[in-house]
């Protein structure tokens, strides 16, 4: 039987301080390693953006690790020998050390530093010495790029447009604005606010530098008030110079006045030292994105969607001729979603990665066109996809779902890869994961994938209460991939079975299958759910009396969804979810989601807007539910949990609220992670274990 909420409104500090690491080695008497939870995933170094040099005896990259007793993250920068061997750490100073790129001769390394004070431009020789400071701006570079040629950087900063390049004036008007007593803001257009950062005056441009000249000046390649990168394609990938260093291609928003509603980008190019105004070279209504040139200078790769306002219309695989200015597309027989683009050595082929049935493969077409095929599958996602020189094996990241990002390489002769890193041998040598199995059911319409992870030390006569994990998005995907924050393996290592399934609307088993949630959040996916909960309590291992459910935004709609719909959980957690759909589209800020996955706006489909709103359907609540919920919130508004937890506990229904002053849409303080991860589970234990 549910236990019934009683007792006045209690006011409970949580102190997350309360709760020590667990002895690194097993105590005595234990037979072998612990069953994986928070402090083992707080353990994980965190690899990623792995950079092959150009001769291709090294791979630089970032580890970045959890400091739980100091509440931060530190991130530092490694190199690996290409053709294997140990890892070595190269930067110590600092706590984000981030983005190694080589220089043409691969004998320095330039990267992004925090210590001093600002995150700026640093450079090392490729063993790690003689570290020195190469910019010196009043505000932190973002992304950089080294041109092929060597004696010039372009680099992205947030700067006020009427100053441009000149620190100066970019440096009197922050501290004009830090020494005001007024912290008012005065906006006269959306979108003025963003994930959890109030919108400036600044904007996003790109600078040209050649700063191997004594006293030479930036040159400021994108003036105006539009973003370049824009904040929907920012990072490095959204910029690329010429194999010649004459020119830059960007990405840009294509429209200005209207950037919460728009999905519009184009490509841009412009002249390494500015001497001319930028043109676009595409004219695409929706978005392109993340240009990559040819190693011989002929042709631009890219990323291309079709469809204006829908920000998960599938990404193409498009190729520009910069000579005659045609475009072709090089994947529209693979109806699969596009993530990453490289070049082969001799620019006769391309590498990319692309979303498939919970996985992201590498697949490779002939630059002129032609059959793709795959050139590295199995049950993992890859990304930073490199080629070596000789053109006949590859660096890439590999993770799933148990596993952590590592690095490898791979051989064209086929074969095992080799793996280069094992920063995280120690930590599964003290820990055990749960076996993950694949699994497929019958939903309403359509056979449906999903994921099962079990316990460690999984026992097929031994019966385990059911978590029911449910995606964002909602047009995103559970893969064989790891996570940081949603991570199954530590639930599974608290005793459940974990289910997660990827419903209509999930990405990576075709387009049509995505655009099926237009207008059908609700009913649709949760019959989905429900029949993937159906099929696997079915199992004799699992416990039907002991069913539990938990997501985080869309996953968080859905779950408030499933309060108004069943009774057949014990306990729910709805984290960042959705619980009115009007007063949602009122406050948040990326306008083109609701306008295009809700047909409109509230006063356009007043009766689909009540018809999918959780609110509409309170007087059904009656499981036991945690909601969690950041004050920085902006996709999805504090007000959101605020509203849910009132209608909880005026309707009597066992709740707790766990709220952030200082978190966004995601958990990332590592204290506050810890908080999450004990409060969650022991909400959960409270309702489904004896």
């Amino acid at each position: 039987m549910l236990r019934k909420f009683a007792g006045a409104l209690a006011l409970t500090v949580l102190a997350a301080t309360a709760q020590t690491p667990p002895p690194e080695q097993p105590g005595p008497g234990s037979s072998g390693p612990r069953p994986f939870d928070f402090f083992a995933l707080s353990r994980i170094a965190r690899v990623s953006d792995p950079q092959l040099s150009p001769d291709g005896a090294f791979v630089a990259f970032v580890a970045e690790r959890v400091l739980l007793t100091e509440n931060s993250t530190v991130k530092q920068i490694y190199v690996v020998p290409a053709g294997g061997g140990d890892p070595k750490q190269l930067t110590f100073e600092g706590e984000s050390n981030r983005q190694p790129r080589w220089s043409p001769d691969s004998q320095r390394i330039f990267y992004l530093s925090d210590r001093s004070g600002s995150g700026q431009i640093w450079a090392m020789d490729s063993a790690g010495l003689g570290a020195a400071q190469i910019s010196n701006l009043s505000v932190d570079v973002t992304s950089f790029a080294v041109s092929p040629t060597g004696d010039r950087l372009v680099y992205a900063a947030r700067v006020f447009p009427e100053c441009r390049a000149d620190d100066a004036c970019n440096a009197r008007r922050l501290e004009q604005a830090e020494n005001n007593p007024v912290k008012a803001r005065v906006y006269d257009g959306l979108l003025y606010r963003h994930w959890d950062e109030w919108q400036d005056d600044r904007r996003s441009h790109l600078f040209s530098w050649a700063f191997a000249e004594d006293g030479a000046e930036a040159i400021d390649l994108t003036p105006g008030h539009l973003d370049a990168p824009p904040f929907t394609h920012g990072g490095p990938d959204s910029y690329a110079i010429s194999p010649d260093g004459l020119e830059v291609c960007f990405t840009r928003s294509a429209d200005d006045g209207r950037p919460a509603q728009s999905t519009n980008t184009d490509l841009f190019v412009t002249p390494i030292d500015g001497s001319e105004t930028p043109r676009a070279i595409t004219e695409n209504p929706a978005a392109d994105a993340s240009p990559r040139y040819s190693p011989d200078g002929r042709y631009l790769a890219y990323r291309r969607q079709l469809r204006p306002g829908y920000e998960s219309d599938r990404f193409r695989l498009s190729v520009y001729d910069r000579a005659s200015g045609e475009v072709e597309n090089r994947s529209e027989s693979l109806d699969r979603p596009i993530t990453s683009i490289t070049w082969s050595p001799d620019s006769s082929r391309l590498f990319f990665t692309a979303e498939d049935r919970g996985r992201e493969p590498i697949f490779t077409v002939a630059a002129s066109g032609g059959p793709i095929r795959m050139a590295v599958y199995g049950d993992a996602s890859h990304d930073g996809v490199q080629l070596l020189p000789d053109g006949q094996s590859m660096i890439y990241v590999a993770e799933s779902l148990s596993q952590p990002a590592e690095i490898y390489r791979g051989f064209s002769s086929g074969g095992a890869p080799q793996q280069l890193t094992h920063l995280n041998r120690d930590v599964f040598e003290r820990f055990q994961l749960g076996d993950v199995e694949e699994i497929t059911y019958d939903g309403t319409s359509d056979k449906i994938s999903a994921f099962l992870v079990k316990p460690p030390g999984f026992k097929l006569d031994q019966r385990y209460p059911l978590l029911l994990f449910i995606h964002g998005g909602p047009q995103g995907a559970w893969s064989q991939s790891w996570s940081y924050r949603w991570n199954p393996q530590v639930f599974a290592g608290a005793g459940y079975v974990v289910l997660l399934p990827n419903p209509r609307g999930s990405t990576g088993y075709g387009q049509s299958f995505t655009d099926r949630i237009r207008g059908d959040w609700g009913e649709g996916p949760f019959s989905d759910l429900m029949a993937g909960v159906d099929a696997v309590i079915a199992r004799p291992y699992v416990d039907a009396t002991r069913l539990a459910a938990a997501g985080g935004s869309y996953g968080g709609y859905m779950v408030n969804w499933t309060l108004g719909h069943t009774n057949r959980f014990r306990a729910l957690v709805s984290h960042a979810g959705l619980y009115d759909l009007p007063s949602f589209f009122g406050a948040t800020e990326e306008l083109w989601f609701p306008l295009w996955d809700l047909r409109g706006a509230p006063w356009d489909q007043p009766d689909l807007y009540q018809t999918l709103s959780p609110s509409h359907y309170v007087d059904q609540f009656k499981t036991p539910t945690l909601v969690i919920h950041g004050q920085q919130d902006f996709r999805v508004p504090v007000e959101q949990g605020m509203q849910l937890f009132t209608a909880l506990q005026t309707h009597d229904v066992p709740s707790k609220l766990l709220y952030y002053p200082d978190e966004g849409h995601w958990v990332l303080s590592p204290r506050n992670s810890q908080l999450w991860h004990q409060t969650t589970l022991d909400w959960l234990n409270q309702w489904t274990k004896p």
